[in-house]
């Protein structure tokens, strides 16, 4: 009997054929030629300062308002070690990204979720929020969301860096997906809205691949001089070795057509996804990315993200837990699927196999009910 392929639609990972890896040992060999002894040695906390020069240039800001490390959400754990204490209050969008609740669930904090729209938080229940929990920070993901795919509208960005202003709140903008954008307009970030109270972080762990452990963060001088020190008391330096490749492979000119690439390779899968689920799921709620690696849908009453799971796991299909996203609560009907990693063909077979799990439960739950 021929074995079932198994699909995952589980972690958000880049597609292996979408590594420019060439490119990276040319890289490699040159930077190592010209900078040897600088990326095998010690350096600064703050990061290798050849590459934070150029992240100043292409964002615009002064080097001292750039901090490296090994991935973003070290950076964000660094933050926390500096600014929160157990019981403090972190204001989170809901659903969010489930590896920062767990972060902030280690620090003790209390995440306090507010809900998403298609167009970004719900605004009153923002407002409401901060002004009556005073939080530490405020987490936000605008573009592409993870684990949703929305992305936050300008008029929505406008009004919560003016309540930052206002309020005197920081906000952490979490952007990795933001250069991964194929089709509509691009809405300043809140740190172009609002520099003075935000911190934007980012990673080349989508646009050359995690490995490399490559995250930076833009923001206030002095808050990242402290968070520097922690992570100087962490690790002394980060990874001069992998941050001088990308240092060089950027020097190179190589990000602007690596980006081009990958939308070409991402843009698809993301229509075929929307396909499938137009073809096999017409009743779901889906959201409509405008780029990134995910879309996510609300499945039908009735039917719960558990059941499914355990059901699909049977066909071969890999599904994670929409719980794990929210932070205190929700998420039985919440279903993320990344698509990025997976091709078009595997997107529709995965699609077709969710479907029939979702259909088969359905007509199971009439039953179940008249039997009780």
């Amino acid at each position: 009997m021929q074995r079932v392929k198994p699909i995952l639609f589980t972690r958000g990972v880049p597609a292996e054929e979408s590594f420019p890896s060439e490119e990276i040992a040319e890289a490699a060999a040159a930077v190592l030629s010209q900078h040897g002894p600088a990326l095998l040695q010690y350096g600064p906390s703050t990061g290798l300062s050849l590459l934070r020069n150029w992240l100043a240039e292409w964002q615009g800001v002064e080097p001292a308002q750039v901090l490296t490390g090994n991935g973003s959400l070290q950076l964000l754990e660094f933050l926390c070690l500096v600014m929160v204490r157990a019981g403090d209050v972190v204001v989170t969008e809901a659903p969010t990204y489930d590896r920062t609740l767990t972060l902030l669930r280690r620090h003790g904090a209390e995440a306090v979720g507010v809900p998403l729209e298609a167009d970004g938080p719900n605004l009153e229940s923002f407002e409401e929020v901060v002004r009556r929990r005073s939080p530490r920070f405020v987490y936000l993901i605008p573009d592409f969301q993870n684990p949703s795919g929305a992305t936050c509208s300008g008029a929505k960005r406008r009004r919560i860096a003016s309540l930052a202003e206002e309020l005197g709140l920081l906000l952490v903008e979490d952007a990795p997906y933001r250069p991964l954008r194929y089709r509509g307009q691009e809405e300043p970030t809140l740190f172009q809205l609002a520099p003075g109270r935000v911190l934007h972080m980012s990673s080349f762990s989508k646009l050359i691949g995690p490995g490399p452990r490559l995250g930076f963060m833009l923001g206030p001088a002095e808050l990242l001089a402290r968070l520097a020190k922690v992570a100087e008391d962490t690790y002394i330096s980060p990874a001069n070795l992998s941050h001088g490749i990308a240092y060089e492979w950027c020097r190179r000119g190589r990000l602007p057509a690596q980006i081009e690439r990958l939308k070409a390779l991402y843009a698809p899968r993301l229509d075929a996804c929307l396909a499938a689920l137009a073809d096999h799921m017409p009743e779901a709620l889906a959201t409509r990315p405008d780029g990134g690696f995910f879309l996510s849908l609300t499945l039908p009453s009735g039917v719960d993200n558990a059941a499914v799971r355990a059901a699909a796991a049977d066909r071969q299909l890999q599904l994670a837990d929409g719980r794990a996203f929210f932070p205190s609560g929700g998420g039985e009907r919440f279903l993320r699927l990344p698509y990025c990693a997976l091709t078009p063909a595997e997107i529709e077979e995965g699609i077709r196999r969710l479907a029939a799990t979702v259909h088969d439960l359905q007509k199971a739950e009439p039953a179940q009910a008249t039997s009780n």
